[in-house]
């Protein structure tokens, strides 16, 4: 082998240089972010490599995921080096780690609070930039059988109908639910139409005999639970 050939041996690579050897070699948990997210993108510019352009765009994004997954592929193709291709995967990767995050686990959370409520359903609906109305579907115990997307809106508000709401919970054989919805503007006081949407569905339920326990509004970092401000 010549000398040639043996500089481009991976013992003789930079560390950032070679992200995918580290992976197959310690696993995935044991790289940085920017390692991780310089394997999506496979390589960096003429200036930088593939793990300090990554480095570059955290730091844009406040070193934050979070903010990282709210970046739009025009902006991410801002950076020298991120075409249309590359961009698409980080975002691609960052709804899939959305996703997986939204997931209920196989053993079913319990509600006990509206804080357990808002720890299920904020992955889901926190930082969207249009409203959606989701449910929980409970069962005597208070644990989760199914989570629904009821309505999907505009920036200011979604319609719900209440025959599917009720067809849903037939369908989980639910006993309880508990409403959400998001407002995107981060205001999270209700409105009227909130208030009576919320006792709408809390008479239909006695009807239905299914409890209406809460209405929590959702935005990025906190939620109003009507419950808690004894609204229901």
């Amino acid at each position: 082998m010549t000398q040639e050939s043996t500089s481009f041996s991976i013992k003789n690579w930079s560390e950032n240089d070679r992200p995918r050897e580290k992976l197959l070699v310690n696993g995935s948990s044991a790289l940085s972010d920017a390692e991780l997210i310089a394997i999506l993108i496979g390589s960096g510019s003429r200036e930088m490599s593939a793990v300090e352009l990554s480095r570059l765009i955290l730091n844009h994004a406040g070193n934050s995921l979070d903010k990282l997954g709210k970046l739009s592929v025009k902006e991410l193709m801002k950076f020298k080096g991120i075409g249309e291709a590359k961009a698409i995967t980080i975002a691609a990767a960052m709804e899939l780690g959305k996703r997986r995050a939204s997931e209920i686990p196989i053993s079913k959370p319990v509600i006990t609070c509206s804080d357990d409520a808002f720890n299920v359903l904020q992955p889901i609906i926190g930082d969207l930039p249009h409203e959606e109305f989701w449910i929980l579907y409970l069962n005597n115990s208070h644990k989760v059988l199914a989570k629904h997307q009821i309505s999907k809106g505009g920036f200011t508000g979604t319609m719900v109908d209440t025959r599917i709401v009720f067809q849903k919970a037939v369908e989980e054989a639910a006993v309880a639910m508990i409403l959400a919805h998001n407002h995107p503007s981060g205001k999270l006081m209700p409105s009227m139409d909130d208030k009576r949407l919320t006792q709408k569905l809390i008479e239909a339920g006695k009807i239905m005999d299914v409890k209406v326990l809460d209405h929590l509004i959702i935005t990025c970092e906190n939620f109003y639970s009507f419950a808690d401000h004894n609204l229901m």
